[in-house]
């Protein structure tokens, strides 16, 4: 018996989905993710009962929604969740090849469909009038970090439409390996500690991702940069930017990330209360730099845990890329 058969709580749809990724991602890729999978799955069902703990309360939708709601704040907080804005943030790499002066990448994050009913048709609308070269999603379409995940491979379905271009996706933590052949048969394109090659003419970039860092571990580094020549430019998905001291070692031109949410529930001025990640509190939304590498930290389009934010606008970011010297920047636009 194989170890897909061994895993009883998998379709046969699912398992033979699986299966046709083994030879390309391996088998001990897919049977450790599914395993981890599963282990968290039975812990998230245990700290859902146990409500007084620390983790418990300060994830707590009702308490979230209570203490706003006695500040007052919580329609505010709904009707923010849907004020998704345009940021532009400029690139600045020097060995950019003159073909690829001005690409524009959309970098959508953290979509979790299901948390709003209204979500999906604002962030299309949002969409349609912005033209871009190419569309990378750094993780994180399902609503929970368990249970089904059917409302977000819907939402994929129903977005996929409205892209203008080919369209990459990474995994995050709240999402599951086996929504992998269906994202795929969409038209989304996965990398999963890969990488694969942009062209214009006879000049290149290389796009590479890695699988969630900060939640499942399953990040591998070594081998989305192993087919990336010496001095190429290269862009790295990483869902959380937790990954940034490593990226950097390993001479990535620009890190796309997403996971923060920038806070999501911030104080005033923008100073988020938590992160959600091990990484320092600088990189949790916008442009920042390591080293020479450049990298943005997304605060998502969608939300999570609530359908609230405050002084923390989910976005939508567009990416340019230009060898010019200029500023970076990072504004709300259109």
């Amino acid at each position: 018996m194989s170890y897909l058969e061994k895993h009883s709580d998998l379709t046969s749809q699912e398992r033979d989905g699986l299966a046709v990724l083994e030879p390309r991602l391996g088998n001990s890729y897919i049977r450790q993710r599914l395993d981890l999978e599963a282990s968290h799955e039975a812990l998230a069902l245990r700290q859902r009962r146990q409500f007084f703990s620390r983790e418990g309360l300060l994830s707590s939708p009702p308490l979230i929604r209570g203490c706003l709601r006695l500040l007052g704040l919580q329609e505010r907080a709904r009707r923010n969740a849907l004020a998704i804005e345009v940021r532009h943030h400029t690139v600045h790499i020097p060995h950019l090849p003159d073909v690829f002066e001005g690409f524009l990448l959309l970098h959508l994050s953290d979509l979790h469909f299901g948390m709003n009913d209204q979500f999906l048709d604002t962030l299309v609308q949002r969409l349609e009038p912005l033209c871009y070269d190419l569309c990378v999603l750094t993780g994180d379409y399902r609503a929970l970090t368990f249970g089904q995940y059917e409302v977000a491979l819907d939402g994929l379905k129903r977005l996929q439409p409205f892209f203008k271009s080919p369209s990459y996706a990474i995994l995050g933590n709240h999402d599951t390996i086996r929504m992998v052949p269906v994202m795929e048969s969409l038209g989304y394109r996965l990398l999963l500690n890969e990488s694969t090659m942009v062209s214009r003419g006879n000049d290149f970039i290389y796009l590479a991702g890695i699988d969630d860092a900060g939640f499942y571990h399953m990040d591998n580094l070594h081998r989305a940069a192993n087919d990336i020549p010496p001095g190429a430019v290269s862009i790295l998905l990483s869902h959380t930017p937790e990954t940034y001291h490593h990226a950097a070692c390993a001479a990535f031109d620009l890190m796309l990330c997403g996971h923060t949410h920038g806070g999501q529930i911030c104080l005033p001025g923008g100073i988020p209360i938590r992160t959600e990640a091990a990484s320092p509190r600088r990189l949790a939304r916008g442009p920042w730099q390591y080293r020479s590498m450049i990298g943005y930290t997304s605060a998502g389009a969608g939300t999570c845990i609530v359908d609230a934010r405050l002084n923390c606008p989910p976005e939508i970011t567009l990416h340019r890329l230009l060898c010019r010297p200029t500023p970076r920047s990072s504004s709300a636009g259109e």
